[in-house]
């Protein structure tokens, strides 16, 4: 440690040496005869040195969480907990299990799964071992997993952390690091009856969020990948140009036109077809006019994907959802393992408007909330035979729900809980630490969520005003004539009315109590 101080102090020195331009000095430290040059060199060796070595603090360290991270506060967990349980409740009512997978993958099995988005996927430094990437969704680590284990039917859920080295727009709720709640049907099931399950499901829990109007956009690889031939695309075009037209939510169709000639290659004439095709929405009347279209007609796969649609709107019709189901030609989400049916929610308070202060630009906020599709090849690519299992999910956009709640609750200063404490204890007087923790471990061995004070003798005024902003229910006083009675005094926090309750008779009463605020407060 000495002499690195000595080694850092000596550096300096001869840097403060050369920068006052001491050239002859720097030459009696140094050999005699010693040119110019060679000083310079040996000064360049030193400053490499010194950066290697530090500059004793001149660096101030900056304290900040990743570029596409945040940290959440316990008012910000409280609410994303609350869009959790609605969400898994929502998941499990439709019979889903959950599993889990490492946070980590080999980086040969996400390579070519995600198409020009491969180039956002986190690669780790090579240990010397396994070459490992960040998971970039949790679709395929999914599919990974059903090749492994063999598992030919599963209706799971999985909700956990994934990673993108996207631009981050952190007030749009988009991240580098962020959860991911998906739901999945895999097995060899009849047409659309799995697909029309995972629409029910994300409008239901779109609707129990209480998000406001969404409307969910539909579209069929098939049906894209007929335009696309009936337009004149080349084949080995269709993944490209299917990813300049995912962009039509974010930018004018003249510049995905010019993506797709300039950039993409292709013919102007097809590019014109594409966008008539592009700009039309509806419902079962735009696939009938479709089925008699000129071009489309003659394709096989888009008649086998307009009806397909067609019997995945009857479905959505059973299911009480077809009004909040949009058929959109526009419609084409970029990932490569998508064979069939794709979807994704909008929020219609949150759409996203290009204009020319500049394209490609949110205007509104969030935007999409969910989105997912068919994939029925995906896991076929990691089974030695080849075999397939067809498989389609949903993938829910919880941090975009998340800013939206967030503000929501900004917007109407209402404070969040962030426990779920039901009482509080209260010493009244001194020295009373002891009581409070057995009347606390009876409470607790009741099942009732119980906190008290960790001060020996807190001050009454500090506890009840902990119980208002924390907005627990109930406190339980307990002093001198308390103890000598066998009794507790059982009080309001919202109403401050108190009454007191036999020893005996306490978790009895404090369970009714409980039973009865959650009725009122319905």
């Amino acid at each position: 440690m000495a002499s690195g101080i000595k080694c850092r102090r000596f550096i300096h020195s001869l840097l403060r040496t050369c920068k006052r331009g001491h050239v002859p000095v720097l030459q009696r430290h140094c050999h005699r005869g010693m040119t110019i040059e060679q000083i310079e060199q040996e000064v360049a060796k030193l400053l490499e040195l010194k950066a290697q070595i530090g500059d004793d603090g001149a660096k101030k360290f900056v304290l900040k969480t990743p570029k596409g991270t945040r940290d959440y506060s316990p008012q910000q967990m409280a609410i994303r907990e609350g869009v959790f349980d609605t969400i898994i409740s929502c998941f499990k009512r439709h019979g889903a299990e959950t599993i889990d997978t490492p946070v980590f993958e080999l980086k040969e099995t996400l390579t070519g799964k995600y198409g020009e988005d491969s180039k956002l996927i986190y690669d780790l430094k090579d240990q010397g071992g396994e070459i490992l990437s960040l998971r970039y969704d949790l679709t395929v680590p999914f599919a990974r997993y059903l090749a492994m284990n063999k598992i030919q039917n599963i209706k799971r859920y999985h909700i956990a952390k994934v990673y993108r080295r996207d631009n981050p727009a952190m007030t749009k709720g988009r991240f580098r690091e962020f959860y991911q709640c998906d739901f999945d049907i895999a097995g060899l099931y009849d047409p659309m009856l799995p697909d029309a399950e995972c629409l029910k499901i994300v409008a239901e829990i779109l609707q129990e969020l209480n998000l406001g109007e969404f409307v969910i956009k539909v579209n069929h690889r098939k049906i894209l990948d007929g335009m696309f031939g009936a337009c004149g695309v080349p084949e080995e075009k269709f993944r490209s140009i299917c990813s300049a037209v995912d962009k039509l939510d974010k930018t004018f169709w003249d510049d995905v036109r010019t993506e797709m000639v300039d950039e993409k290659g292709l013919e102007p004439s097809s590019a014109d077809l594409i966008g008539t095709y592009v700009k039309q929405s509806g419902g079962t009347e735009l696939i009938d006019m479709l089925l008699q279209d000129e071009r489309l007609s003659k394709s096989k796969d888009a008649k086998e994907g307009l009806e397909q649609m067609k019997l995945l709107l009857r479905y959505c019709e059973l299911y009480g959802i077809k009004d909040k189901v949009l058929f959109d030609l526009s419609l084409a989400r970029g990932l490569d393992y998508y064979t069939g049916v794709i979807y994704e929610a909008i929020l219609k308070g949150f759409t996203n408007t290009p204009s020319a202060a500049g394209a490609g630009e949110e205007q509104l906020g969030v935007g999409s909330v969910a989105g997912g599709g068919r994939y029925d090849n995906l896991v076929g690519m990691f089974d030695a035979k080849g075999k397939n299992v067809p498989c389609v999910g949903v993938s829910i956009g919880v941090e975009r729900v998340f800013s939206i709640i967030e503000a929501k609750y900004q917007a109407s200063q209402i404070k969040s809980r962030t426990t779920q404490t039901e009482v509080y204890v209260v010493s009244a007087q001194k020295n009373l630490h002891e009581d409070r923790m057995k009347l606390c471990a009876e409470l607790w061995d009741a099942n009732i969520k119980a906190e008290h004070s960790c001060k020996k003798s807190p001050k009454p005024l500090t506890q009840f005003q902990y119980c208002e902003d924390m907005q627990i229910p109930l406190a339980i006083i307990i002093g001198e004539s308390e103890l000598q009675n066998n009794v507790v005094t059982m009080r309001n926090v919202s109403s401050r009315e108190e009454k007191e309750v036999p020893r005996d008779k306490m978790v009895e009463e404090i369970k009714k109590t409980l039973r009865d605020l959650q009725t009122q407060s319905k």
